[in-house]
């Protein structure tokens, strides 16, 4: 297999996958989705919310904002975000603060609801690592290929802001050729 990196930046990348064939282009692509671990705020506690909307629709809006994941994370890892605002005024990501310097809204300028006079919303939210595969909100990033003729592909990954699309990728290939030694290891027994 060949890479040849056509596009590179800090939200999104394209290469040319060569040398192989379509199963493993899908495998590659299914694992930037849903195997690599981020941040994703996934336990709400609400202590006031006099909005007109209710609680869990505000805590599916705060899940779902893309929170920076720097290396050296694992699953056992959580970090606390609060926040609290009153109306009038939409209330961004920007507003849900965090108390780890690192592990941070990732894009500061989505709109999570829009509060009304004397309107308060104020919450805590506990972010955790996990994977696309248990929920959209884990996944870090848009991955999609094209078939350009036999065993040649074109890759192009967006990521949401949790990490670079860049290390995306090596994280993907880095959990691909993991589990290819646990079989390997398997089968030898």
């Amino acid at each position: 297999m060949k890479v040849e990196m056509l596009e590179n930046n800090s939200s999104y990348m394209r290469f040319k996958l060569s040398g192989s064939d379509y199963s493993t282009a899908n495998a590659l692509r299914r694992m930037l989705i849903n195997s690599v671990d981020c941040f994703a705020i996934d336990r709400v506690t609400f202590y006031e919310n006099n909005s007109v909307m209710f609680d869990e629709y505000i805590a599916h809006r705060v899940g779902m904002v893309p929170i920076k994941t720097p290396k050296g994370h694992d699953e056992k890892d959580e970090v606390l975000f609060s926040l609290e605002a009153e109306g009038p005024k939409t209330v961004y990501s920007k507003d849900i603060e965090s108390k780890d310097k690192e592990v941070k809204v990732a894009n500061e300028d989505i709109p999570i609801i829009k509060l009304g006079v004397n309107q308060k919303i104020k919450l805590d939210g506990k972010a955790v690592i996990g994977r696309g595969m248990k929920s959209s909100k884990f996944q870090p990033c848009v991955a999609t290929y094209k078939q350009i003729d036999d065993n040649n592909y074109d890759f192009y990954i967006e990521s949401f802001g949790q990490m670079p699309p860049a290390e995306i990728l090596k994280r993907a290939v880095s959990i691909i050729n993991s589990e290819l030694k646990e079989i390997a290891k398997e089968v030898k027994k």
